[in-house]
């Protein structure tokens, strides 16, 4: 992944460096070459599915615009649907469901003359700008945004590399105006501020997400022997993990847009510091909350209708949001939990902090610490390799067994969870993720010492490839 090696570091300052001395309509050629030139790094076969995503629904959206006829303009937008859901559910799910099929042959005993195999490879990123793609559809028969009337526009739209792999999935009426119209030159605060935030999200990834890839790892491979502390320190390590990767990724994907003039949404806020479950999903990968909200959710019924209508709606969002994540039951078990957690707690939904609100309370810790807790459990089954990996690590925690203790993956679980809540509170409280910006120079110079003591001790070791690069 270009991402994972030293490649990126001098791409995107070539990219930056160009782009500021091109007039504005060579700027968008440039982007669009660049998230082809990204794309494609990683296997240039698949360039084809993303023009013909972007192609699609770029015409579609067209063709919805000028329709005056209901039925023709559904018909159209179903069309579309069919379309990119038929691309992703070809190369994500068509895999998995030829194993199920045949893992069902095998139990019914008919494996021998019943085996299938399509060996096809999942496409990077395709989760994402399929959705985004999509999105924009969905909006322009809606009539919640105009049909983009230049195909280069809407190509670097779909295209744009910082987000292109793992998101956020961003919306069409914020990101095609800043496509459309030239871009201010960012001043000696933005390129501090987007410096910043790649080089946050550089040390979380090294410094947290990759140095407890091997605890968690070990933990979930060795479930069937390993005591119930150690099981319970490796779920930590993958919930810390899995935060530090992919907010990394979001931090070095907006300060890299930051420096072409181009502003991304903020994908997280502090979702571990939040009350409750439905809190959290409104702070945790908040594109894709947002989305399936909005194009799933509401068009099922939403909060409409009784209270199993509204049970039933959150469920089959949950479950196919999990599935969106991967071609594998234990997502969808994932995505289910989550739903359960949503549908138990909307009978008793009190005190929800919205994600401007900044004050804590010291009597707000149980329940972050309860709903901390939650979130864990469920990432058991995000985490496993299959339901059976699954169950011993959920069996080996709660048979409080003893076993040996890694001092060691102790103390790197516990710094890393202080320097992450240490840094969400930091930023929750100046509303700022550029909180370090704002130290005195002597703090700012001590912070920035020890990160890149943290980046030499860590990494030496093998690159660990973006987490959501898989989805």
């Amino acid at each position: 992944m270009i991402f994972n090696s030293l490649l990126y570091a001098a791409f995107l300052p070539a990219v930056v460096a160009l782009y500021w001395v091109l007039p504005h309509r060579k700027r968008l050629w440039l982007l669009l070459a660049a998230g082809y030139t990204f794309y494609g790094w990683w296997d240039v076969r698949f360039l084809g599915l993303l023009a013909l995503s972007t192609g699609v629904d770029y015409v579609l959206a067209r063709w919805i615009a000028s329709k005056t006829d209901e039925t023709a303009r559904k018909r159209l937008l179903w069309l579309g649907v069919a379309i990119n859901l038929g691309i992703l559910g070809t190369f994500k799910y068509a895999n998995f469901f030829v194993h199920s099929a045949n893992r069902l042959a095998d139990t019914l005993g008919l494996g021998e003359h019943v085996s299938w195999s399509l060996g096809l490879i999942l496409p990077v990123g395709i989760s994402f700008y399929t959705f985004q793609s999509m999105s924009y559809t969905f909006d322009v028969y809606r009539r919640r945004t105009e049909p983009c009337e230049d195909a280069l526009v809407y190509a670097v739209y779909v295209s744009f590399f910082p987000q292109l792999v793992a998101g956020p999935i961003e919306r069409a009426n914020h990101m095609l105006p800043q496509y459309r119209t030239p871009r201010p030159l960012p001043d000696r605060n933005d390129v501090r501020s987007a410096l910043l935030l790649i080089g946050q999200g550089v040390f979380k990834k090294v410094c947290i997400a990759d140095a407890l890839a091997a605890t968690a790892a070990q933990g979930f491979g060795q479930a069937g022997g390993s005591g119930s502390v150690m099981l319970l320190i490796a779920v930590y390590a993958f919930a810390l993990q899995i935060y530090a990767d992919f907010s990394a990724y979001t931090d070095i994907a907006r300060g890299s847009a930051r420096l072409l003039g181009i502003d991304l949404m903020r994908n997280f806020e502090s979702p571990y510091l939040s009350l409750n479950i439905t809190e959290f999903w409104r702070r945790w990968h908040i594109s894709l909350s947002n989305w399936l909200r909005d194009y799933l959710y509401v068009p099922l019924g939403g909060n409409r209708g009784t209270g199993f209508t509204v049970a039933r709606n959150l469920l089959i969002t949950m479950l196919l949001g999990g599935l969106w994540h991967g071609a594998a039951w234990t997502f969808g078990v994932w995505g289910l939990l989550h739903g359960l957690f949503l549908v138990a707690h909307r009978p008793f939904r009190g005190r929800s902090m919205s994600r401007d609100e900044v004050r804590l309370r010291w009597r707000d810790a149980l329940p972050i610490i309860g709903t901390f807790h939650l979130v864990c459990l469920a990432w058991i089954f995000f985490r496993a390799v299959s339901f059976s990996q699954a169950w011993a690590v959920l069996t080996g925690i709660f048979s409080f067994r003893g076993g040996s203790i890694g001092v060691n993956d102790v103390l790197l679980v516990a710094l890393a969870g202080v320097i992450t809540l240490a840094l969400d509170l930091a930023q929750r409280r100046s509303g700022q993720q550029s909180v370090v910006l704002q130290l005195p120079p002597l703090a700012r110079g001590a912070v920035y010492g020890l990160a890149f003591a943290g980046l030499l001790v860590y990494s030496g070791g093998a690159p660990v490839p973006f987490i959501y690069f898989q989805f």
